[in-house]
């Protein structure tokens, strides 16, 4: 834990939104306690969910999609953004149907984070599904191929650097390190 008393927040003398859409930017003009003013970029998003869906088998369902920001095919945890005003684990199970073909019937809160609050306002609840049943609904998901992975040889991708999605790495490392 840090001792958040050593941290002052700074002043925000403006904040300006300059796009909205799914998400949001915003610029605010900010001083620090010691005087310095700067322009800080915020991109503003409503949440989501990662979700960590294990079948009887024990292997991890991942998604492989092509992910446009950096070009190229990532293999990843299923995720979704949050509608307005939903819960997050309807927001979970609705994803995991969308992206999977399959429906939880046992949903466990693991924790959560902030995605890179260095810069975006974003924070997914995460979730280990498991009892799945196939249960699939249709939504944008275009192109995405489900990959079952054993839990281990999973671990195993993450040290190796083969997996690179944050979320996914950050979902692994809850569940592996919970309580039992």
């Amino acid at each position: 834990m840090t001792d958040e008393s050593a941290h002052d927040a700074p002043e925000i003398l403006s904040s300006e939104r300059v796009y909205e859409r799914w998400l949001g930017l915003r610029v605010d003009k900010l001083r620090y306690p010691s005087g310095y003013e700067t322009a800080h970029d915020v991109v503003e998003h409503q949440g989501g969910v990662t979700l960590l869906p294990i079948d009887a088998d024990g292997d991890v369902l991942f998604v492989s999609q092509y992910r446009h920001p950096i070009g190229r095919v990532l293999l990843e945890l299923p995720a979704g953004t949050l509608d307005a005003g939903e819960d997050p684990e309807v927001c979970a199970q609705r994803e995991l149907q969308e992206e999977t073909g399959y429906r939880a019937g046992n949903i466990e809160r693991l924790g959560g984070f902030y995605s890179a609050p260095g810069y975006c306002t974003e924070y997914l609840p995460t979730y280990l599904c498991t009892d799945l049943t196939e249960s699939r609904l249709e939504g944008d998901e275009d192109s995405i191929e489900v990959v079952r992975v054993s839990f281990e040889d999973a671990l195993a991708m993450a040290a190796a650097g083969e997996l690179e999605d944050a979320k996914s790495l950050a979902a692994l490392l809850l569940y592996h390190l919970r309580p039992t």
